[in-house]
């Protein structure tokens, strides 16, 4: 019985739970659908993806699908054995869940990308407040990945949810230019992009 992840590929956490799932070497179809639509809702009482079938078992929310398929399948953990690492992965899942991307991608990508006027031209209300916080995050997030990855030397979970947000932000110009003149999330986007997890689960 195959895994079905549901959601479509832009979304960056979507695209969490599919490079957890490489990372893990999960088997999995990716169904495509769209917040809000009947067969998320059923799933997700308020209609978000990414939602998750397996066989029975029905699931919404990135974090509980992971740690869903670390304990259901074969494969690396993707969690670490030992409890104060474990708790330091779960935290900058968190950080990254609300702080990196309500100030990223929800207030910065989503409305580059979204919110236009009736010409087309981007209304930046809301993207320029953002740009006052991008020195604060930005230097937050250099400082996490100065050994390498997400709060560790070694890749985790937690870089699952923050190189999707990584990738997008770069689509647009000042997000470009904070990532350039942030040292050492310029090394870790050059390292995480190479990750073949990384790589399988960029959207067309």
């Amino acid at each position: 019985m195959t895994l079905q992840i549901l959601g479509f590929p832009r979304s960056n956490f979507v695209r969490t739970v599919r490079m957890a799932a490489h990372e893990k070497g999960v088997e999995y179809e990716l169904v495509p659908a769209m917040p809000h639509s009947g067969e998320v809702k059923a799933i997700h009482p308020a209609g978000l993806i990414p939602a998750m079938r397996h066989g029975d078992v029905c699931l919404a929310e990135s974090c509980a699908i992971i740690r869903y398929m670390d304990a259901t399948f074969d494969g690396p953990a993707l969690f670490p054995a030992d409890v104060g690492e474990a708790a330091n992965v779960d935290q900058w899942m968190s950080i990254v869940m609300v702080s990196v991307d309500q100030l990223l991608m929800r207030r910065y990508v989503v409305e580059y990308a979204f919110h236009k006027d009736e010409n087309g031209n981007v209304v930046r209300d809301e993207i320029d407040k953002s740009l006052k916080r991008f020195p604060q995050m930005f230097a937050m997030l250099d400082a996490a990945v100065a050994d390498g990855f997400v709060g560790s030397p070694s890749f985790t979970v937690a870089d699952c949810y923050l190189a999707p947000i990584m990738a997008a932000v770069q689509l647009f110009p000042e997000g470009k230019e904070a990532v350039a003149n942030s040292a050492n999330l310029t090394r870790y986007f050059e390292t995480v992009s190479a990750r073949d997890s990384f790589i399988a689960t960029q959207p067309s």
